[in-house]
Formats: C-alpha cells, sequence, structure tokens
C-alpha cells in the first residue's frame, strides 16, 4: 500500500470565507479560530470570514489566516483518524505542517506567523523588491542568469522551485525586471510578476529572519511526531531545536517544493492531501507526477469524498 502526505498551502491560496464551513459544522474547528482571536487579541475570524480582501492581502494578515483556515480544516479531517506518513508545507504552510506533526502548538504558530509576516513586511521598503514566476525555464541557467545580474549591481535570486517549468524568483525590483527582460537566455518563455509585498526567500530578507530568529527563542518546540519535509532541505526533519533553525533560514532561502515532491515520491507517497482554500499545491505536485493520487480538504464537502477514496485503498 502507498504511502500519503499531507500537504499545506502558502501565501496566495488564501480566500475571503474560508473553512467557515468547517467553523460552523465542526467544533473542533470552531475552536481553532476561537483560539486564533484569542491569542492575537483581535477578531481574525471576522477578517477570515467577511473580508475585506485587501486587508487579508496584507502579509501580516495573511499568514496567520491561512494557517488558522488550513488548520481548522485538518482539525475537522482528523476526526476519522487518517494519520499521514509525512507532511510539509510550502513556504508559511510549513507552520501548518509543524501544528500538524505536534511540534507547534497551534496557539504559538500562530502568534508566530502574526509577527513573521509583520518582519518581512518591514524587511524592506514597499516598492523597492519583487517577486515574478519564470514559465519554462533550466533551472540551472536560471540561477546563472541571476547570478549574473546580482553581480552587475541588481539583487535577483531563485525563490521557489516549484515544478518543472515554474520557478520564482525573488530580488529588488530592476532585478527581477532584467530577468523578465532577459528570460530567454535561460530558456524561459516568460516572467509573470507577482502581487506581493516583498523580495521574499531572497537575501534581502536577512533582516526579517534575524528578528524571526529571536522570536523563535521564546516558542517550544517539541520533537515531529510525524516527519516534516522541510523546504530549506527537502529532507525529512523530527529534531525540534534544527526545524527552528531551518525556519529562520527558510526566510531568505529558496522553497524547494519540487525536490520535496521528488523525495516523497521516492519512498512511495502516491497520495497527497492539500489542507487549504484552493489547489495550489496539488496543481504543482501533478506536474510533478501525473501518476498520483491527488485531494483537496478546501471544504467540507470535500470531506466524504476524500474519506471514502482512502478507506477504500
Amino acid at each position: 500500500m502507498g504511502k500519503t502526505a499531507f500537504i499545506f498551502p502558502g501565501q496566495g491560496s488564501q480566500a475571503v470565507g474560508m473553512a467557515k464551513d468547517a467553523y460552523e459544522a465542526v467544533p473542533a474547528a470552531t475552536e481553532v479560530f476561537r483560539k486564533a482571536d484569542e491569542r492575537l487579541g483581535f477578531a481574525l475570524s471576522t477578517l477570515i470570514f467577511e473580508g475585506p480582501d485587501t486587508a487579508l492581502k496584507q502579509t501580516s494578515n495573511t499568514q496567520p489566516a491561512l494557517l488558522t483556515a488550513s488548520i481548522a480544516l485538518y482539525e475537522a479531517f482528523k476526526e476519522k483518524g487518517i494519520r499521514p506518513d509525512y507532511v510539509a508545507g510550502h513556504s508559511l504552510g510549513e507552520y501548518s505542517a509543524l501544528v500538524a506533526s505536534g511540534v507547534l502548538t497551534f496557539e504559538d504558530a500562530v502568534e508566530t506567523v502574526r509577527a513573521r509576516g509583520q518582519f518581512m513586511e518591514q524587511a524592506i521598503p514597499d516598492g523597492q523588491g519583487g517577486m515574478a514566476a519564470v514559465l519554462g525555464a533550466d533551472r540551472e541557467a536560471l540561477a546563472a542568469l541571476c547570478r549574473d545580474i546580482t553581480e552587475s549591481g541588481q539583487l535577483v535570486e531563485l525563490a521557489n522551485i516549484n515544478c518543472p517549468g515554474q520557478i520564482v524568483v525573488s530580488g529588488t525590483k530592476a532585478g527581477v525586471a532584467a530577468v523578465a527582460e532577459r528570460v530567454k537566455e535561460a530558456g524561459g518563455k516568460r516572467a509573470i510578476t507577482l502581487e506581493v509585498s516583498g523580495p521574499f526567500h531572497s537575501s534581502l530578507m536577512k533582516e526579517a529572519a534575524d528578528k524571526l530568529s529571536g522570536k523563535l527563542e521564546t516558542v517550544k518546540f517539541a520533537e515531529a511526531q510525524i516527519p516534516v519535509v522541510t523546504n530549506v532541505t527537502a529532507k525529512p526533519v523530527r529534531e525540534g531545536s534544527e526545524i527552528r533553525q531551518l525556519l529562520v533560514e527558510q526566510v531568505y532561502s529558496p522553497v524547494l517544493w519540487e525536490d520535496s515532491v521528488a523525495w516523497l515520491l521516492e519512498q512511495g507517497v502516491d497520495t497527497f492531501i492539500e489542507f487549504g482554500p484552493g489547489s495550489v499545491l496539488t496543481g504543482l505536485v501533478k506536474k510533478i507526477d501525473k501518476t498520483v493520487k491527488l485531494y483537496n480538504m478546501s471544504s467540507l464537502e470535500s470531506f466524504a469524498s476524500i474519506t471514502e477514496a482512502l478507506e477504500a485503498r
């Protein structure tokens, strides 16, 4: 029998109204939203359910909101007693994976990602950095192009290795624009500028990482009950102190999502369940391997069909 991985999305998947059906119908999910409001000291649940979308898109709001919705959906699903062999999350989603694996309490995680979002917003003045999704480029050739542009004085780096033919670059606005102009040199078709508030997962985020390091020193990390495949290494980690250090590095290092999925496939994972709104991660997994089974626990509507499919295996 194949293995199962639970995966958790990052920034960009958020939507007004996410996980509201779980909140209304499942006490364990209701409790997740209550804990978030209590720990943060404001009505995050109201922002999630009612918006406005512009406020939800602010990094310092998006991060705790998406974590809360993902964990609420996870808690609703957990009542079935289905346990994954591995967990992983994309960028911010790694914190949801750490809650699911027992490394962090939900309350500590939601407070931490709220601070993480604030630190990332403060790291570089608005409008000076950016990110772009590059389509069709060769990974090594794109890395070489980024080095060339950086050496000419405009920093730009690989940020998210998402799947074959989709890599996100991050850096100064001019550096990202230069990649877009020269994308064909790396075999790429085009570059799409992303609507983000900063150059995430680039070395311009070092200041945010330093602040996050101080914050994480105040948080208790337990040993993982389920192996967590981390963004920085694309390998499983269980030790709490190692995970703490990797979360600091994650802020300014590339998200090795394609590599993480490839490692999971090598271990015999043939089923991926994404917890959270949308289907960004299952879409990426499908581009890496079309043969695996993919499910989205994006609402309670999907609950019955997923559990029936898993029980029928």
